[in-house]
């Protein structure tokens, strides 16, 4: 004789599915092309940016009013030895920019998790690698169109690099890895936060200050001892150094630079890919969290 099910147990039941079911990673559907996956997530990242050609402000407008503003304004009261200002800045603004990636990212990846999209995908053949994969891309894409309008604008108040083809994609290519790393540091925060509110405060209260606390609109020279010695060693100052290195556009460095600063390239390398290795595990655990519950 079967028995009848009883209320507690139907809902037992249904709990247990709704765990599954939440605890089932975004479907891996192995006939579907990974890559076919990625392009189109990554089509779709940029469509919504082409909808809202206002999320492109924050690369096109305000790197256009920081290169005028500070070459303008404060570069008259600004002494660089053995170089010009103009031409010493702009390393320090593009670098500021590639450090914002993180900001990007991780207000879209909030704002998808927030909004539901992500649970979406779970019923599509998407990978969940696919995702952060096609987001991280994006915001690359986001930032390098900030590169390309300073270094149009640099070109026009008088910025040139003079160490030739070579050096000069070399500094770009760093800028990039950089950039690389601040987008795990991006995707932590968009999935560890419930808002994009706080993703806004967080951010901008922990990586304007890290961007001004550094080389990149003034010699560390004139900074006192504890805040000089900070700021020689922030991961930006290296990335500013190895670029002005690359492009030309460094005056004569004091002896009495930190370490670092002496060795840039090599340490900007470091730099980066120990954010990034130390990072990483933390982003994909945080967001493989947040997308289960």
């Amino acid at each position: 004789m079967s028995s009848i099910p009883t209320p507690t147990t139907d809902a037992t039941t249904r709990a247990a599915d709704a765990q599954a079911h939440a605890e089932q990673p975004l479907s891996t559907d192995s006939g579907s092309s990974f890559l076919r996956q990625v392009r189109a997530l990554i089509r779709r990242n940029l469509t919504h940016t082409k909808r809202q050609p206002e999320m492109l402000t924050d690369v096109t407008i305000q790197p256009v009013m920081f290169v005028v503003l500070f070459a303008y304004v404060f570069g008259g009261s600004i002494n660089i030895p053995g170089g010009s200002y103009r031409e010493w800045l702009l390393p320090g603004i593009m670098a500021q920019t590639m450090a914002f990636s993180s900001f990007i990212v991780a207000i879209g990846l909030n704002n998808d998790l927030d909004k539901g999209i992500i649970d979406r995908f779970r019923s599509l053949p998407i990978r969940r690698a696919g995702v952060l994969i096609a987001r991280s891309v994006s915001s690359i894409i986001h930032s390098s169109i900030g590169v390309v309008v300073m270094s149009l604008t640099g070109l026009v108040v008088g910025w040139r690099i003079h160490e030739g083809v070579p050096k000069a994609l070399l500094g770009y290519a760093l800028l990039l890895l950089f950039g690389f790393a601040m987008i795990w540091i991006g995707i932590y925060v968009g999935s560890s936060l419930g808002s994009v509110e706080a993703v806004n405060g967080v951010m901008f209260s922990t990586m304007f200050p890290i961007t001004f606390l550094a080389n990149t609109f003034a010699p560390t020279q004139g900074m006192p001892s504890v805040i000089r010695h900070i700021a020689e060693w922030n991961p930006l100052s290296s990335l500013v150094q190895a670029m002005r290195e690359n492009w030309g556009n460094t005056g004569a460095l004091p002896p009495s630079a930190a370490w670092p600063l002496q060795h840039a390239v090599p340490v900007s390398i470091a730099w980066s890919l120990l954010i990034a290795v130390v990072m990483a595990p933390l982003a994909i655990r945080a967001f493989n969290r947040r997308t289960s519950q």
